[in-house]
């Protein structure tokens, strides 16, 4: 199985002010983007570090960054490895020591951003859930990192279906309906396509 590298494109909140967020990852050496649903903490933490914010007391993801440290171990990348019924799955990969540990991908991310490693996807998974949006090459501004506090990600689509769409979509996931989730996902996948 191939590995695509991918890289932090944006967070969004959801139109509806509640918890979740999307994460979207894009291939490095592509046009692909990735939507994940992660939650506020899981958002914050990421957004705090590619802000290069230092919050007063170290947050979990600093202190496990730390912990891994003074234990002599160095995090080498981070593998986003399986789908199943419509979740995601990871890996923390420490090469020099040969571990791999399981981990939600929110953490993980939240824990590559602080070790500067590379984040890596199963090809598998970015074929099945991969958007390649048909931006303009303007419009591509508007898919930049963005915090989840204050913004959202802009795209071309009729707003008002995608907003219903993620509103719903929001629901599944704080009420874990995850095959629901999956299925809002991939509707919304469509109409990015089609823009």
């Amino acid at each position: 199985m191939e590995k695509i590298e991918v890289s932090v494109l944006g967070l969004s909140s959801s139109p509806a002010g509640n918890n979740a967020y999307t994460l979207i990852l894009k291939e490095t050496e592509g046009d692909k983007r990735m939507p994940i649903i992660i939650g506020a903490f899981e958002a914050q933490a990421i957004a705090l570090e590619m802000e290069g914010v230092m919050p007063p007391r170290p947050m979990t993801h600093d202190l496990f960054k730390e912990f891994i440290r003074s234990m002599g171990a160095d995090l080498s990348e981070v593998y986003i490895n399986d789908l199943i019924e419509g979740t995601f799955y990871s890996k923390l990969i420490f090469e020099s020591h040969g571990l791999e540990i399981d981990s939600r991908p929110s953490d993980a991310i939240a824990m590559a951003v602080r070790f500067n490693v590379p984040i890596f996807v199963n090809s598998t998974i970015i074929k099945e859930t991969g958007i390649s949006p048909k931006l303009e090459p303007e419009s591509m501004t508007n898919l930049e990192y963005s915090n989840p506090e204050s913004s959202h990600l802009s795209t071309n689509t009729n707003q008002s279906q995608l907003s219903t769409l993620q509103q719903k979509l929001d629901k599944a996931v704080i009420e874990e309906e995850y095959e629901k989730a999956a299925s809002l996902r991939d509707k919304i996948k469509i109409l990015l396509e089609n823009q």
